[in-house]
C-alpha cells in the first residue's frame, strides 16, 4: 500500500458483475488497486493473500449476509475499514453495520460521486487512525525507554505534549542535528533531551549532562575539552572533557543562556569544526557528539541585548522544541498527579493511591508557575500531610488560594514565579535538614544552581554545603 500517494488497495464484494465492473473501472481511474470478488469465500481468499485497506461490501450476498461477513472481518482484521453498499429500504441493516464497525455506506442505486465521497472520508479516517497510532507508539516507546534508563517518564495526553513527542521522534532520526529545547523552569527539558537520545541511534552510547551555569571561566576549557597531567596547578592526571566523555553519544547543555560570551565563542568553534584540543596537549581530537541545549531564558531577546551570540543560537537551534508550561496543558495535570501519588506513596511505604475529584479540580485551576517540578513537590508534601488513604483538598491548604486568580501580565507572572520558587527552595531546605545537596536533589537541580538561586533570593547562609 502506498497511502501517502493516495493509492489504496480496495476489495469490491458484490454478486452483480456489472456493479463490480463499474466500481472497479471508476476506482482504477483514480489510481487505486482493485480486487473484485463475487462471493464471501473469494473475498476471504483475497484477504489472506493481499493487504487490503478498504473493503466495499454489499449487505445482501449469496450464502452469507454482508453483516455476518463484516463481523468476521472485524474479528480477524480489525484494522481493515469496511464500506457497506445498501439497497433501498435497508437502513436498519446499515445502522447495524455501523454498530458492528463499518466506517461508511452508500445506497443503491448510487452515483459515482457518492462512492468517491465515501472513499475520501474513509481514507481520511485511515490517515487519522495511523497518526493516532503513531502518537501512541511514540508515547509508549518514550515511556518505557525513559523509565528503564533513568527511572522517570514522560506523561501526558494533551495535544501540546503529543506534538512535543512527535517532534522528538522526528529529530531523533537525524542524529547529527543539534537541538535547542526552550521552556520555563520545571517543564522537563532534560527529560526531553534524554528521550531524544534514547530514540536515536546514539542510544547505546553516553548521555552526558552539563549545567552551564556552574562552569567558571577558568575551568571552561578543561571541563569541556579535557586536560593533560601537569597542564596547570591541580592537574594531577589526564582528564577527558565533556565532549570526549560523550563520544558517539549526546551532550546535553542545560541553562545554555548562562554561558558567558567568551565561553560561547569557544563552544561555537567546537560545534563548527567538531574538534577539541585538551589543555596542555598538542593533539587535536575529532569528536562525534550530538549537542542538545536547553534554556528557560529568551535567547533571541538576549541576542538583542548582546548577551548571547546569534551565530551560536543558530548553530544550536537547527531544530527547536518549545516545551509548553503546565498551565497550557491542563489535561495532563490529572495523569501527572496520579503518577506522582503512586511514586511517592510507594517510596514512603504509604497506602495512598487516590485523590478526590474536588482536589483534582483545585489542582487543575492552579497556575503552577514552577510547572511539573512544582506539581511533583506539591504532591510529595501532600502525601506527607495525609493520614488517610486518599488525598483531599485539605491536604493542599499550604497552597495560597490567591494564586489561582493571577492575571496574565508578564510582571505579575514573573513575581509569582519568584515567590513560588523561593518557597519551593525553603520547603526543600526544611525537608532536607538544610543540607544543600539533598535539597537540590529534592528539587531535581544541581547544587550549584540551588546555590545561585539561594543567593538571588537572599537565602544563602541558611544551609550546610554538601
Amino acid at each position: 500500500m502506498t497511502q501517502n500517494s493516495g493509492k489504496l488497495n480496495i476489495l469490491v464484494l458484490d454478486d452483480e458483475k456489472r456493479l463490480r465492473d463499474e466500481l472497479g473501472e471508476f476506482l482504477i481511474k483514480r489510481d487505486h488497486k482493485i480486487y473484485p470478488a463475487a462471493t464471501p469465500d473469494e473475498a476471504f481468499l483475497i484477504f489472506e493473500q493481499q493487504k487490503i485497506d478498504i473493503a466495499i461490501v454489499d449487505i445482501r450476498l449469496p450464502g452469507m449476509s454482508g453483516l455476518e461477513l463484516l463481523k468476521r472481518i472485524k474479528l480477524t482484521r480489525p484494522d481493515l475499514e469496511v464500506i457497506m453498499i445498501s439497497g433501498h429500504g435497508d437502513m436498519q441493516s446499515v445502522i447495524e453495520a455501523l454498530r458492528y464497525g463499518a466506517v461508511d455506506y452508500f445506497q443503491k442505486p448510487f452515483r459515482m460521486p457518492d462512492v468517491q465521497y465515501a472513499i475520501e472520508r474513509t481514507s481520511k479516517y485511515i490517515s487519522l487512525i495511523k497518526r493516532l497510532q503513531q502518537s501512541e507508539h511514540t508515547v509508549h516507546v518514550l515511556t518505557n525507554k525513559l523509565y528503564d534508563d533513568i527511572g522517570s517518564t514522560m506523561i501526558g495526553k494533551s495535544p501540546a505534549i503529543l506534538k512535543v513527542m512527535a517532534l522528538m521522534q522526528k529529530v531523533a532520526a537525524s542524529d547529527q542535528t543539534n537541538v535547542l529545547i526552550t521552556g520555563e523552569s520545571g517543564t522537563g527539558k532534560e527529560l526531553v533531551a534524554h528521550g531524544i537520545h534514547l530514540l536515536s541511534d546514539r542510544r547505546n552510547y553516553p548521555f552526558h549532562s552539563v549545567n552551564c551555569s556552574a562552569i567558571t571561566d577558568s575551568l571552561f576549557e578543561s571541563e569541556f575539552f579535557g586536560h593533560k597531567k601537569g597542564s596547570f596547578t591541580g592537574a594531577i592526571e589526564d582528564r577527558p572533557g565533556y565532549f570526549e566523555l560523550a563520544t558517539k553519544g549526546t551532550l546535553f547543555l542545560d541553562e545554555i543562556g548562562d554561558l558567558p560570551l567568551g565561553q560561547q565563542a569557544k563552544l561555537l568553534r567546537t560545534l563548527e569544526d567538531h574538534k577539541v584540543r585538551p589543555v596542555g596537549s598538542t593533539q587535536i581530537l575529532d569528536v562525534d557528539v550530538r549537542v542538545i541545549a536547553a534554556s528557560n531564558q529568551n535567547l533571541e531577546q538576549m541576542i538583542g541585548q548582546k548577551s548571547f551570540r546569534s551565530d551560536l543560537y543558530h548553530r544550536l537551534g537547527t531544530f527547536i522544541i518549545n516545551l509548553p508550561p503546565l498551565r497550557e496543558r491542563r489535561e495532563d495535570i490529572e495523569p501527572l498527579t496520579r503518577h506522582f501519588i503512586t511514586h511517592f506513596a510507594t517510596k514512603m511505604n504509604r497506602e495512598i493511591r487516590s485523590i478526590t475529584r474536588e482536589a483534582i479540580r483545585f489542582l487543575e485551576k492552579y497556575p503552577f508557575p514552577g510547572n511539573i517540578r512544582e506539581l511533583r513537590n506539591i504532591i510529595e508534601r501532600a502525601i506527607i500531610l495525609c493520614d488517610g488513604n486518599a488525598l483531599e483538598i485539605i491536604h493542599f491548604d499550604f497552597i495560597q488560594k490567591g494564586k489561582t486568580n493571577i492575571t496574565s501580565t508578564p510582571q505579575k507572572k514573573s513575581k509569582v514565579i519568584e515567590v513560588n520558587t523561593r518557597q519551593l527552595i525553603l520547603d526543600a531546605l526544611e525537608k532536607s535538614g538544610h543540607n544543600k545537596s539533598k535539597a537540590a536533589e529534592l528539587l531535581n537541580i544541581s547544587w550549584q544552581t540551588l546555590h545561585r538561586k539561594m543567593k538571588k533570593f537572599g537565602l544563602d547562609g541558611m544551609s550546610s554545603l554538601q
